[in-house]
């Protein structure tokens, strides 16, 4: 026995190199400016709200203003309420028609990521209460880790893919799918219509 250890001698001048380094993945156009872009793409109607963090991910929700809702709140001076706490109650049935009426609809949530898992992990939650779309860079979409990987798991979702050029233009990869079932009004979609419906009065007032 040479009682040597069973380790590799490394001469110690040796010293290891570096993984190659690849150049991220820039994207051509502000993120609301991609959203607002994709959504017209798509054809969703409404108001592109710029990207927010909710639920813990980085979205820019579309919404339609229901005017008539819209209309009465501003008489009755029942202003959006955030607090997720306050809005939890709303869903109570002691509640009901005591509480303000929805005044937006949640059209869909739209993530524009750099890499389609980070896309996907930030809207498919959002799933439960319109559609959800994702915009990748062109550059991502020719890979085959996309086309191995992330379009099954989208079409499986029902979650829509645009691809964005170099030029901020954008076309349509894959369709959402429009037949899916949404849950129904629980309290966490009272609170996100309230969010939207104070952003896009803040927005109006801009």
């Amino acid at each position: 026995m040479s009682g040597t250890s069973g380790r590799t001698a490394v001469p110690e001048h040796l010293k290891g190199l570096p993984a190659p380094l690849v150049p991220p993945v820039e994207l051509p156009a502000p993120i609301d400016e991609l959203a607002v872009a994709a959504a017209k793409e798509l054809g969703w109607p409404g108001i592109v709200l710029p990207e927010m963090r909710l639920l813990g991910r980085r979205i820019c929700l579309v919404v339609e203003l229901m005017t008539e809702a819209h209309a009465e709140r501003i008489c009755l001076g029942q202003l959006p309420v955030t607090d997720r706490e306050s809005v939890a109650t709303w869903v109570w049935p002691e509640f009901a028609g005591r509480v303000p009426e929805p005044a937006v609809r949640v059209v869909g949530a739209i993530a524009v990521a750099r890499h389609w898992r980070t896309g996907l992990a930030n809207v498919v939650p959002f799933l439960r209460y319109g559609d959800a779309a994702v915009v990748l860079p062109t550059s991502v979409v020719l890979t085959n880790d996309y086309l191995v990987n992330c379009l099954p798991r989208a079409r499986g979702y029902g979650v829509a893919v645009v691809r964005t050029e170099p030029d901020a233009t954008v076309d349509l990869d894959l369709p959402g799918r429009a037949e899916r079932a949404h849950a129904g009004i629980d309290s966490t979609h009272r609170w996100i219509s309230e969010l939207a419906y104070d952003k896009v009065l803040s927005s109006a007032t801009r």
